[in-house]
C-alpha cells in the first residue's frame, strides 16, 4: 500500500463555496466557464484607443503574452529610476513592465500620428 498521502488539488481548495446570492442552497457554480474572459473581438481592439484616437497601455491586467527585451545595465538603471521618481515625485506606484508599456503606447501613438517625423522614426535613422 503506498503511503503518499491524496490531497485536494488546489481548484478544489479555493472553489467558490456558492454563487452569488445563491449562499446556502447547495448548488455548485459551473466550473470557470463563468470567469473565463470573452475572446477579443474587433470591437475590442477599438477601446484600446481613446475618443481622441490615441492608443492606450493596457495597464494593470493579466497579460497573456511575454516579450522578452535585452537591456544594458545602465538602461535598467535609468529605468529603475525613472520608476522611483514616479514613486516619489508623483506618487504613482507603478513597476517597470507597466512604465515599459506607457513608453511603448506613447511610442506607438506618436508613430501613428507622426509617421516619418515620429521620434522612433528619427531616432532609429540615427542608429
Amino acid at each position: 500500500m503506498s503511503r503518499r498521502v491524496s490531497l485536494p488539488s488546489a481548484d478544489e481548495l479555493f472553489r467558490p463555496t456558492a454563487p452569488d446570492g445563491a449562499a446556502g442552497n447547495g448548488s455548485r457554480p459551473e466550473p470557470a466557464a463563468a470567469a473565463a474572459p470573452a475572446p477579443a473581438t474587433p470591437a475590442d481592439d477599438a477601446d484600446d484607443e481613446d475618443s481622441g484616437g490615441k492608443r492606450r497601455p493596457s495597464g494593470r491586467v493579466r497579460h497573456d503574452e511575454k516579450m522578452t527585451v535585452y537591456i544594458t545595465s545602465d538602461e535598467l538603471m535609468d529605468l529603475e529610476h525613472a520608476r522611483l521618481m514616479l514613486r516619489r515625485s508623483h506618487g504613482l506606484a507603478v513597476d517597470r513592465g507597466r512604465v515599459v508599456r506607457e513608453a511603448i503606447a506613447i511610442a506607438l501613438a506618436d508613430f501613428e500620428q507622426n509617421g516619418d517625423d515620429s521620434v522612433i522614426v528619427q531616432r532609429l535613422r540615427e542608429k
